[in-house]
């Protein structure tokens, strides 16, 4: 059932974008290519070239399904890890922590990598490197085990995270690239929507290794097509020659991020000398990184590109706005479960609504960013997202599911405006032949955002709740935590609405 659950939503998601032209006629099952082979089209011409054009984007949309769905669909396993290994809340945090870091912390490298050594062939190593290790979580017997798999997992995904976009350069017309970037964005949302929904299923049906055995055929199945379907490399003897890779810069942001995660996550729930340390090491750790970004001659992140107004502020908003909306994923489960009272299939559901929402209110969301202008969107997106918030800090136990999906779509409704204006705002203001380096930063500001909010927003909901210890609490304490996270993350979005406003009027 949880299979059909994932066809379906994909299949509906299709066939509305098919509706709006996003795909039409660049969608590989068109009529007069539905039979096609699409190893005998690779070198064609005409309409055998079309053809090969649209096969490497079911690849490369198979691909993005693949690392959003290891992102998405652990986070509803969070209170069975817990159980299964006898750990704190602290510790199965790690489960997502460690999957986010290694994302974040090289997904600009690989992207670098990629433009060195070919696009093709680094995300045909990161699809590999995903599908071993998600045989290796199903397989993990300990939690230090599962983490360390968790790891390796991450690396494979920011190889595809950084690189199927990138790839669509390569592999598609330039007059089918817009649709082509909108499939992407399109099988992101539902990997993310149908992540919880279909790893809630498999969880009750056959226990947790089943919610990272599932990637192994997929992972396959998508090495097979990148290999045959995606064009060769073409990389120019000066580009061999001539490129540089920042190991320093990525080593240092690694280490720095880190030890910023450890400080929050450490220390069950309080903050001693330990915690201290950790997070002064972070901020030396950055300030290094920024010393070694001046100095390097192709650096991991172009630190120019903070002095524009918009683009700095469009990063530091994102950043917040991904802690708010990673709030959802960590303290919802123990919520719905603990508080609430649902099963694993039912968290997994509710969880999936959000995202849903989001990936059906992003083609509104383009038509009103056009209509009413990016800045005012992004205001009103913020506002949906504030009063989503503290509506869920205020809301008493006895509101029920009713009450936490009303609130939830708020946040979601406003994510979906946020991120539709945010982004097309920043990418607005990227100079000449840096639109990929701006593109990496939304991307690595997005991360370091999902990251804050699994270690700040889950310390917050866990000291609120009192289950560093154990998980198994009072439901009223459950709300008491969920109630302390989301008032933060209300916080969060008002001081992101105050940086919207002082960006615009030093714009001005």
């Amino acid at each position: 059932m949880a299979f059909h659950a994932l066809i379906t939503c994909a299949c509906c998601a299709l066939r509305h974008a098919w509706a709006e032209g996003m795909m039409h006629p660049y969608w590989p099952f068109h009529k007069s290519v539905a039979m096609t082979n699409p190893i005998s089209t690779l070198s064609g011409n005409g309409s055998e070239g079309a053809s090969s054009s649209r096969w490497a984007q079911v690849t490369l949309a198979l691909a993005t399904l693949l690392s959003s769905l290891g992102a998405s669909s652990p986070n509803v396993a969070l209170p069975t890890f817990a159980a299964a290994f006898n750990a704190s809340f602290g510790q199965v945090q790690w489960v997502l922590l460690a999957y986010l870091l290694a994302i974040t912390t090289v997904v600009v490298g690989a992207g670098r990598l990629g433009d060195i050594a070919g696009r093709r062939r680094v995300l045909l190593a990161g699809i590999g490197l995903f599908t071993f290790a998600s045989m290796l979580c199903a397989l993990a017997p300990t939690l230090p085990l599962l983490i360390a798999a968790r790891v390796v997992q991450g690396l494979g995904a920011a190889a595809m995270t950084a690189l199927t976009m990138a790839c669509v350069g390569n592999a598609v017309p330039v007059a089918a690239r817009s649709r082509a970037l909108g499939l992407l964005v399109t099988m992101s949302a539902i990997g993310t929507a149908a992540g919880p929904w279909l790893g809630g299923g498999l969880l009750a049906w056959l226990g947790w290794p089943a919610i990272f055995g599932m990637n192994v055929p997929l992972g396959i199945a998508v090495y097979w097509l990148a290999r045959r379907c995606l064009p060769p490399d073409r990389i120019s003897a000066a580009a061999c020659t001539q490129g540089r890779f920042d190991h320093a810069g990525t080593v240092v942001l690694a280490l720095a991020l880190a030890a910023y995660a450890l400080s929050m996550t450490s220390g069950r729930g309080g903050f001693g000398a330990g915690n201290l340390a950790l997070l002064v090491l972070a901020a030396a750790g950055l300030v290094l990184f920024v010393r070694i970004e001046q100095r390097a001659s192709a650096p991991l992140v172009q630190l120019a590109l903070f002095r524009d107004r918009i683009v700095g502020a469009g990063l530091e908003i994102n950043a917040m706005v991904s802690t708010v909306m990673m709030t959802t994923l960590v303290v919802g489960p123990f919520y719905l479960a603990h508080g609430l009272g649902l099963g694993v299939a039912s968290v997994g559901l509710v969880l999936a609504v959000g995202p849903v929402m989001a990936a059906l209110g992003g083609v509104p969301a383009g038509y009103l960013g056009g209509r009413f202008g990016a800045r005012t969107l992004t205001a009103v997106g913020l506002l949906m997202l504030a009063s989503g918030a503290l509506a869920l800090s205020l809301m008493p136990l006895k509101a029920g599911l009713p009450g936490y999906l009303a609130a939830l779509a708020a946040l979601t409704i406003g994510y979906a405006l946020f991120q539709a204006s945010n982004n097309a705002a920043v990418m607005a203001q990227a100079p000449a032949g840096q639109g990929g380096v701006v593109s990496s930063l939304l991307s690595l500001s997005r991360n370091l955002g999902l990251v804050t909010g699994a270690s700040v927003m889950g310390s917050v909901f866990a000291q609120g709740a009192g289950v560093w210890h154990s998980g198994a609490v009072h439901p009223e304490a459950m709300a008491a935590g969920m109630r302390l996270a989301f008032g933060a993350a209300a916080m969060i979005v008002i001081a992101a609405l105050g940086i919207t406003w002082l960006a615009k009027g030093r714009d001005r």
